[in-house]
């Protein structure tokens, strides 16, 4: 059977201080979770009940093993996660200073294992077969930054259906620009601008997809996805909520407002339910209500992986809220 979620890309151990408030230099214990964005948005699918896996790379170290052991945890097949044994699997710092200030230390120079992958990777059959079928294939900008890995995600975008929207397949990118990964803003446009004709669903911030498209209102940003071929395109508005187009609908999401802890974790808590809602079918505004309210659940706690609601807390959430009518499952 195909997965429902299959995405690809960065994973990392992240370290999160117990101290909260205080400048990283001061915090004096930490904890680890697992890490980086593409895995962390299967573990949220995963926890909607959702059949998710990641094709990564890893240390060959005692931090990879960690890594294989959360994924099996959350219920993210590990079967196409493997060990580099040159480089070490990569630590992410941050310091959590509610409600806005959340700075962020990659550990992951000159390179990381999980841009080790190669396109030889991904058309290795069963890989391949997996890549094709998967209702949904998610990446991260990232995973372009680089080579090998940039020449493997196209590889993957080769052996995926073109936009099989009609069929509910789909395969989305996460405008996930992190300026440390990349040498310019103008590198990382013409990487996302060869790759944007294959993409369904497009997802970003207003700042990430002025890298992608320019600058301009949501609004414009939005158009221009579309006419690059995306089929829906996602601006999120941050205090205003997300917006969402196709070309026949533009819809709005308010914001689900909540007390934030850590905010670092709202964006693939909101993609894991983002595709829960895709598979299920349900309308566009359904769909970002759903994953809003998700991304805000996660904002309100420490960790990511560990914060990833399931869909009962979700629906509990908009409930409360007056944005989920009975018998909308």
């Amino acid at each position: 059977m195909p997965h429902d979620v299959l995405t690809m890309g960065r994973i990392s151990v992240d370290i999160y201080p117990n101290d909260i408030g205080v400048d990283l230099e001061d915090v004096t214990s930490f904890g680890k979770y697992l890490g980086g964005s593409p895995s962390n948005v299967a573990v949220a699918a995963a926890r909607h009940g959702r059949d998710t896996a990641v094709i990564t790379r890893t240390g060959d170290d005692p931090f990879g093993s960690y890594l294989h052991r959360e994924l099996k945890k959350f219920g993210v097949s590990d079967k196409f996660v493997s060990a580099v044994p040159v480089w070490p699997t990569p630590v992410t710092f941050c310091a959590i200073k509610p409600p806005e200030d959340f700075p962020l230390y990659f550990y992951r120079t000159p390179t990381a294992p999980d841009l080790q992958v190669q396109a030889a990777d991904i058309t290795d059959t069963e890989t391949g077969e997996a890549v094709t079928a998967a209702r949904i294939f998610w990446f991260t900008v990232t995973g372009l930054c680089q080579q090998p890995s940039r020449a493997a995600h196209l590889a993957a975008l080769t052996a995926r259906p073109r936009r099989n929207l009609a069929e509910g397949q789909f395969t989305a990118l996460d405008l996930d620009y992190r300026p440390m990964f990349w040498s310019s803003e103008t590198e990382a446009a013409e990487a996302i601008a060869q790759v944007l004709p294959e993409i369904t669903v497009a997802i970003g911030n207003e700042q990430e997809c002025a890298v992608a498209v320019g600058p301009g209102t949501p609004d414009q940003q939005a158009d221009r996805l579309l006419a690059a071929g995306v089929k829906v395109a996602v601006v999120k508005l941050g205090p205003q909520g997300v917006l969402a187009k196709t070309a026949e609908e533009r819809v709005i999401s308010a914001p689900v407002p909540v007390q934030t802890l850590n905010g670092l974790g709202a964006g693939d808590s909101f993609g894991g339910a983002f595709c829960h809602g895709l598979l299920a079918g349900w309308p566009l505004a359904k769909v970002l209500d759903f994953a809003n309210a998700a991304g805000a659940i996660v904002a309100s706690r420490l960790s990511c992986a560990d914060a990833m609601p399931v869909s009962s807390e979700v629906i509990a959430l908009l409930t409360e809220r007056g944005r989920w009518a009975e018998g909308d499952e």
